[in-house]
């Protein structure tokens, strides 16, 4: 499948106002900062938003955003399986940011949740470290490293992240329950 049509930073702030705009994040990396007007639907859930999300599409042009455009570009993919035609942000909100673009920062949040890439990051550096010091009172923990490093490899050549999943499902990622339904009916309203 073809990769998906991918706008810079300058072209989406200059059609911002005529695009509607899906952050495929966790509610905790939205609730971090998003692009203004952004609907936060979270790429697990993409499935549930099908309906509205093509109805949306019907009206207008969708941009699907995430922090780095890994998981956004997915999403454009999951989508376009469905007839859906979609764009992503090149380089996701942190090249929106890193232009000095605004970020809208929710009120209701005040506190701050880390990037999936940087819980990736630490949570992979953590258990190898740990198989690598459990390693020296048994040689087979060094597996648990291994397993680690296979899958970090496996994520790149798939552009794919099986912890990000797994760490995406944790409470201090998901903040806000029952946000969904509330945002698939502000999608309805546009």
């Amino acid at each position: 499948m073809a990769t998906p049509h991918a706008l810079s930073s300058e072209q989406a702030h200059s059609r911002l106002h005529q695009l509607t705009v899906l952050d495929v994040r966790t509610p905790g990396e939205y609730a971090t900062g998003h692009l203004p007007g952004a609907l936060n639907i979270p790429l697990d859930q993409i499935p549930r938003a099908l309906s509205d999300i093509r109805q949306a599409a019907e009206r207008g042009d969708i941009l699907v955003v995430c922090a780095s455009g890994a998981r956004s570009e997915n999403a454009c993919k999951a989508l376009a399986q469905h007839g859906i035609a979609t764009a992503t942000l090149a380089g996701g909100t942190s090249a929106w940011a890193a232009d000095s673009r605004e970020l809208h920062h929710p009120h209701s949040s005040p506190r701050t949740t880390w990037s999936m890439e940087r819980q990736v990051r630490l949570t992979a550096g953590t258990v190898v470290m740990a198989g690598l010091g459990l390693g020296l009172i048994h040689p087979a923990f060094q597996l648990v490293s291994a397993a680690i490093a296979g899958g970090l490899v496996f994520s790149a050549l798939t552009n794919t992240c099986g912890m990000a999943a797994i760490l995406a499902k944790l409470p201090h990622n998901r903040p806000h329950a029952g946000d969904l339904e509330a945002t698939l009916a502000a999608l309805r309203d546009r």
